[in-house]
């Protein structure tokens, strides 16, 4: 079941291919972890939607509270019989239909759906994990590139280079030959006790967990946190590397190239974000 503007409906509704998330990838979303009924970090995506809808020109509905949407949530979650399992929640806004590329109207609709997942708390997955460098395209660092849009052209391409060459995953470089993000997920890389992620002014997504790990590193005294451009050449002599997202948490790099990677620090960082999760 899913919630299409407050109702609920049966999965196999069909999307009119005037919808304008499918015709122009004129549309957001937020993917959301949600544990026993708890939503994780609710606040944080609530914002970055808001934010991301006013980015975007969006009009935002009166009632288009945080309250409102914990409950549609919520409803969504009940009718799917999934209120005592933990979840993955996929929130999409897209703008009404009519127009070109200019729309008639900036009023939106919004889609709720659920599937369920089976880890409640994050575990650090262990298993080995290579990436490598996706070069035939790059991400243009602008305020959009920071936004969880429809458009992810770039995404698609470089998950089948990644399947195509038995890689994990890829690091994606902006249009300065700068690493910015993994395919999902904010990159992390450490030497010794300092850890650096990519800017925002770099292209790279406005993570959830990006900020939830950001809050641990600089409250962590060991840790010193440097937000800066990466260059492809420090991952070779990175210590460790890891990726974020909400779904996951953190996911330690086994491999890059020829380089091996550690995962003491990520497995330190994933211990004070559980902390996190069973305080709040």
């Amino acid at each position: 079941m899913i919630n299409f503007d407050g109702s609920i409906l049966e999965n196999n509704t069909h999307v009119s291919i005037a919808n304008r998330g499918y015709a122009y990838g004129d549309a957001l979303f937020e993917t959301i972890k949600v544990v026993n009924g708890k939503i994780l970090f609710w606040e944080d995506h609530y914002f970055r939607l808001i934010a991301s809808m006013r980015i975007m020109r969006m009009e935002i509905p009166m009632n288009f509270t945080m309250e409102f949407l914990e409950s549609e949530i919520h409803k969504t979650i009940e009718a799917n019989s999934l209120s005592q399992v933990s979840s993955r929640i996929k929130l999409q806004v897209h703008r009404k239909e009519g127009g070109l590329y200019t729309p008639e109207t900036n009023h939106i609709n919004f889609v709720i759906s659920v599937k369920p997942i089976s880890e409640d708390f994050y575990l650090l997955n262990e298993d080995f994990y290579e990436v490598d460098l996706f070069k035939d395209y790059y991400v243009s660092p602008s305020l959009l590139s920071t936004l969880k849009t429809n458009n992810k052209a770039l995404n698609v391409v470089a998950s089948i280079y990644a399947k195509e060459n038995s890689l994990n995953n890829c690091l994606l470089l902006n249009t300065n030959k700068q690493v910015v993000e993994a395919l999902n997920g904010n990159v992390f890389l450490v030497k010794g006790n300092k850890i650096k992620t990519a800017p925002l002014s770099d292209g790279c997504l406005k993570g959830v967990m990006r900020t939830q790990v950001l809050g641990i590193i600089e409250k962590t005294p060991e840790f010193e946190l440097v937000e800066d451009s990466i260059s492809p050449f420090e991952i070779q002599k990175a210590d460790e590397l890891f990726i974020t997202n909400v779904i996951t948490g953190i996911q330690p790099v086994s491999k890059y190239r020829k380089k091996i990677f550690s995962n003491s620090t990520s497995k330190t960082i994933l211990q004070k974000l559980n902390v996190k999760i069973r305080l709040t």
